[in-house]
């Protein structure tokens, strides 16, 4: 009998086993996971996770693994993977042959350069454990500086304002959110963080970072020194590529994989925020996620390949971030673009189209409340992954309706 193993325990190793299931295939499934815990959300962490202390938000209930036949390991780490032997040798001595192989094995938030902490005062979030210690260190009297304006950092910043920590964001580049979206809602964002007291300080360089025993200090290139009773370095995630790296896979920027999400080694895949892939909406060009949904969909789709299916990715990429009483979404890639264009949807909020030179639409942000931004962000989906060039006057006119757009 067959003998399909997946090492990650996050949202991608979770939806590849089951689906592995739900497509027929009879062989055995071993799910192996370093964290102590069944897959989880990694989403709410920075989020409700964060504030109300919650117990993760579970892929799936324990009893479905038993109920699915699928072995599921957990607090246990793939040491190493001999691609001659089809075997991967596990932290806790044993070995396990495979027929077919799955690294979904996620990716490590990045520490400040240099620094290492040695009295928990300097911290990064990752897991479900990183978000229970940072909770009450984070409560009101508290001084927070968060080290990076992207997603992470301004969701914890959120965060840290609601459970009535004072909050300091430093971000080394002109504005917060620089790595995929667009400066007039970088704008909307900082303008509703400072209304909420936290203090963004863009365009900053940090000369030095010093941990004592009560808190931290930061050393600001321009001469300031910053105390803090907590300091979270949230500058990026690392894909893990170092088990595949040693077994000889192809590394560009994650774990190198083809279309059907098959590494350089038959019979090996990789999917999630580890590997890096081709895309055809974008030329070919090979990128990598770090998103929920991406996760879901490759942990799918790598299943499906799995078995013989040669179904190669196609789904327009989606990110997503709530702030305060915000929404902010994001499908497809804005890089190429010559033309954006604005619809206004009232009560402050509003959508940009990003459209290439031969006015195909490439991409779509939003940021309002409510259901609005993700209705229409849905829609543009759609459009971008019907590859359509819509008349730049209907995408700017509120009153013309997306969906019309789609049936053209």
């Amino acid at each position: 009998m067959s003998h399909f193993l997946i090492i990650g325990g996050g949202e991608c190793g979770g939806r590849a086993a089951f689906a592995l299931r739900e497509k027929g295939f009879a062989g055995d499934i071993t799910l192996i996971a370093g964290e102590p815990h069944a897959p989880y959300e990694r989403p709410p962490l920075s989020k409700v996770g964060l504030i109300e202390a919650a117990e993760p938000k579970w892929m799936a209930a324990i009893e479905k693994y038993s109920e699915g036949a699928i072995d599921l390991v957990t607090g246990v780490a793939a040491t190493s993977i001999d691609t001659t032997a089809q075997a991967v040798a596990l932290s806790d001595g044993r070995s396990l042959r495979y027929d077919k192989l799955l690294l979904a094995t996620g990716g490590s938030a990045r520490g400040f350069p240099g620094v290492k902490s040695t009295h928990g005062r300097i911290r990064t979030l990752r897991t479900h454990a990183d978000a229970l210690a940072l909770r009450p260190m984070m409560e009101t009297g508290r001084h927070v500086v968060i080290i990076g304006g992207g997603f992470i950092g301004l969701e914890l910043a959120a965060s840290g304002r609601h459970l009535g920590a004072q909050v300091t964001v430093i971000e080394g580049l002109p504005r917060v959110l620089k790595r995929g979206v667009p400066e007039e809602i970088a704008e909307v964002i900082s303008e509703r963080h400072r209304q909420e007291g936290v203090d963004l300080r863009c365009g900053q360089a940090i000369k030095a970072l010093e941990e004592h025993a009560h808190g931290a200090c930061i050393l600001l290139a321009d001469g300031e020194t910053i105390e803090a009773d907590l300091v979270i370095v949230g500058i990026g995630a690392s894909p893990n590529t170092s088990l595949a790296e040693e077994a000889g896979l192809a590394i560009e920027n994650g774990i190198a994989v083809d279309a059907y999400l098959e590494t350089s080694h038959p019979g090996i895949y990789a999917a999630g925020d580890c590997c890096s892939f081709p895309h055809p909406l974008y030329g070919g060009r090979r990128i990598r996620l770090e998103s929920w949904r991406n996760a879901q969909e490759q942990g799918a789709l790598a299943a499906a390949n799995m078995l013989g299916e040669s179904i190669a990715v196609s789904a327009v990429p989606w990110f997503w971030s709530d702030q305060y009483d915000m929404t902010l979404q994001i499908a497809g890639l804005s890089e190429g673009a010559t033309t954006t264009l604005r619809r206004d949807l009232g009560e402050g909020g509003f959508l940009l189209f990003h459209l290439d030179h031969t006015g195909r639409l490439i991409a779509a942000s939003g940021i309002g409340r409510g259901n609005a931004v993700a209705r229409d962000i849905r829609l543009a989906e759609m459009l971008i992954a019907a590859r359509a060039c819509p008349a730049p006057e209907a995408l700017t006119t509120s009153s013309v309706k997306l969906k019309s757009l789609l049936a053209a």
